[in-house]
């Protein structure tokens, strides 16, 4: 079944949907980019640093399902505005003491976690079938860029107000103000919110359904190789002798490549009926950079900074066309991407976790970023149903 067309009886300006979509994209990723690079700075209990590591995606799964429900509640562009507005209290919040840190963390994230469900549906609305592979890879590569931005700028900013961690992470709520800006003139056309009497838009029918796991698993795992690398790859690097400025500088890299993979494998995949090739390069290239940061010298570690991050970002990227290729219509799609976030960021918030327990247990990274180089290898098994050529709820699937 061909997918539906984008509905048309949205009149707004071209340009200001355009400019609203990349300011919420820029925003999804944005709060949790300066993080890592602060975390030697901070002063913080390994404890508290490993909670603060996992808590985005913990929450972004735990309250995805919060996207469906204020679109049915209040109509898409309101819940998107709303969404934004959530992200940017959680912002000023996190930014005031380290009780406020842990707080605000958790609302941003809800904001996010609704954010994330709405946008890709948003989109598939908004514009032509088409043009879907390059607004997804907008899509993508402004996630990246925003917590590209973000990893870059913490370290000076930092240092430039005096050592303030606060004033560093809290310039997060300017471009998430430019965002709730951005949608106030989309909310007069709002897409209609759910009826009393309309059926409610439940993924239950999904949970059986091969290909809908397929979604997760990949999803799941390249998310968790995202988290623990913005997590950790500073801290592996200071341990690798290089200064934490360094080393923030590294991560900086690695999400810029993160948006550059985030635009060119979703605008690559969408060209095909079938992602599988696409599924595994991006995998693949993830393996080669995880082995780089692990066995190469310090001295490279820009290089595999840059592919690591070009194959997460393809990866962050890729399941936004597998929402639009695999399923029907916009309700089906809002299904799958309900699904494959809640479960899919719950399977990443372990990575954190894990791999910091698995440092403090061996004293070093070996353990840790094995332990990620044998969940992609898994995840090229798993992912690759998700990339083939079909409808979900076909016969055929």
């Amino acid at each position: 079944m061909a997918p539906a067309l984008p509905d048309n009886s949205v009149k707004e300006n071209r340009a200001i949907v355009m400019i609203a979509l990349i300011l919420v994209c820029l925003n999804l990723r944005i709060v949790f980019g300066g993080v890592g690079p602060l975390i030697p700075y901070m002063h913080l209990t390994p404890m508290v640093a490993s909670i603060l590591t996992a808590l985005p995606p913990l929450c972004m799964g735990l309250f995805a399902p919060t996207g469906a429900m204020a679109a049915r509640r209040f109509g898409e562009e309101r819940a998107l505005f709303l969404s934004v507005v959530i992200l940017t209290i959680g912002i000023l919040i996190r930014s005031s003491s380290i009780p406020g840190l842990l707080a605000g963390t958790v609302i941003a994230s809800i904001g996010v976690a609704a954010l994330n469900v709405l946008t890709p549906v948003f989109i598939r609305r908004r514009f032509a079938p088409d043009r879907i592979g390059a607004i997804m890879g907008v899509y993508a590569m402004m996630m990246g860029a925003g917590g590209g931005i973000m990893a870059a700028l913490s370290v000076p900013v930092y240092n430039a107000a005096g050592g303030s961690w606060p004033i560093a992470l809290g310039v997060a709520a300017l471009p998430s103000a430019l965002g709730i800006v951005a949608l106030a003139p989309l909310l007069g056309n709002s897409a209609r919110p759910r009826a009393a009497g309309d059926p409610e838009r439940s993924w239950n029918w999904l949970l059986t359904h091969p290909t809908a796991w397929s979604i997760v698993a990949f999803f799941g795992i390249q998310c968790l190789v995202f988290y623990t690398v913005l997590a950790w790859l500073p801290a592996i690097y200071v341990l690798k002798g290089v200064s934490p400025a360094v080393a923030g500088f590294f991560l900086a890299l690695c999400i810029f490549a993160v948006a550059a993979g985030g635009f060119f494998g979703p605008f690559l995949a969408a060209r095909r009926k079938d992602q599988r090739l696409h599924i595994t390069a991006c995998i693949a290239l993830c393996i080669v950079g995880i082995c780089g940061v692990l066995l190469a010298p310090a001295k490279t570690g820009w290089v595999w900074s840059i592919v690591l991050g070009f194959g997460m970002g393809a990866g962050q990227g890729i399941p936004g066309v597998l929402y639009a290729r695999r399923t029907a219509d916009h309700a089906q799609m809002a299904q799958l991407s309900g699904m494959v976030q809640t479960f899919g960021y719950l399977i990443a918030a372990a990575g954190p976790l894990v791999t910091a327990a698995l440092h403090g247990w061996s004293g070093g990274w070996t353990w840790p970023l094995g332990f990620v180089l044998i969940l992609l290898v898994l995840n090229g098994v798993l992912s690759l149903r998700g990339g083939r050529d079909h409808v979900i709820g076909d016969k055929r699937a």
